[in-house]
């Protein structure tokens, strides 16, 4: 799957520091059936097929990250809207606790925390030809969403575990100050704001509503990550070519494929099919 024939980024592989790394791993497995496609140490990796989407690095000694640091808001977990249907009719019969569940205009999607309180997201894109634009300007809203219309979508589709197509659709931030944020994830990652909600800022590529997103409801004036604590290390973001790369380690003023927001969260530019 790709979030828009258009994009010229997409967030890849998502990395968490995880005090309890094999009840962690078995929640994500749990949930979306992802599998483990790799295990050194303390570290293993979830996915589909070959793709990891997920890296949990495990240490009963990491500190708890307080819910009002920055870092991980959610990480958001896309698929096609039939599959989404079975999904959901999955967890029903497996009765796993919801979050929250909303129709943001754009998209369908389920709220959860994982053991550790990792917020995560799985969610599904409406058509983008219903998507109401102004310019670079995509409307989202958080609506009550029709459960009963994804779980009639299609009856006799049955989950089969997550789809080879699954992929993180965008990581969503809270941080310290998204005034100060928007000069980085804008500005140096080369994005547009797409969306604006009080506290809340979305950033979009190639027509995409939101690849990254950032707020501070929760976490207005979080200072840095600190060291050894449990929640987000860093994110894979994967780019079309090694100018777009380029342009955003110069805009950064760094050099090599990794960089780190005001708040110290490491992305990696992954170049597609590296």
């Amino acid at each position: 799957m790709s979030i828009s024939p258009t994009a010229t980024m997409q967030t890849g592989m998502v990395t968490l520091n995880v005090r309890q790394l094999d009840a962690v791993a078995d929640y994500y497995k749990q949930l979306l059936d992802l599998e483990t496609l790799g295990r050194d140490g303390n570290s293993l990796r979830l996915g589909v097929g070959n793709e990891a989407l997920l890296e949990l690095r495990g240490n009963p000694e990491f500190a708890q990250r307080s819910p009002r640091a920055a870092g991980l808001f959610h990480t958001a977990f896309l698929m096609d809207r039939p599959d989404l249907g079975a999904w959901v009719r999955k967890i029903a019969r497996e009765r796993i606790p919801v979050g929250g569940a909303s129709d943001h205009l754009v998209s369908e999607a389920f709220y959860f925390n994982d053991p550790e309180g990792n917020g995560i997201e799985v969610y599904a894109d409406r058509p983008r030809t219903d998507w109401q634009r102004d310019g670079e300007m995509i409307a989202m809203t958080t609506d009550p969403l029709d459960i009963d219309a994804l779980l009639d979508l299609d009856p006799s589709r049955v989950w089969s575990g997550a789809p080879s197509n699954m992929i993180v659709g965008h990581v969503h931030l809270q941080l310290g100050d998204i005034t100060k944020a928007e000069p980085f994830y804008s500005g140096v990652l080369g994005t547009n704001v797409t969306c604006g909600y009080p506290g809340a800022v979305f950033y979009g590529a190639g027509g995409y509503h939101h690849q990254l997103a950032t707020n501070m409801w929760s976490s207005r004036g979080a200072g840095p990550l600190a060291p050894d604590t449990t929640g987000l290390v860093e994110f894979e973001l994967i780019l079309d070519s090694a100018e777009q790369r380029n342009g955003i380690t110069e805009r950064a003023g760094v050099t090599g494929h990794q960089l780190t927001d005001p708040w110290g969260i490491a992305l990696d530019l992954v170049l597609r099919g590296e």
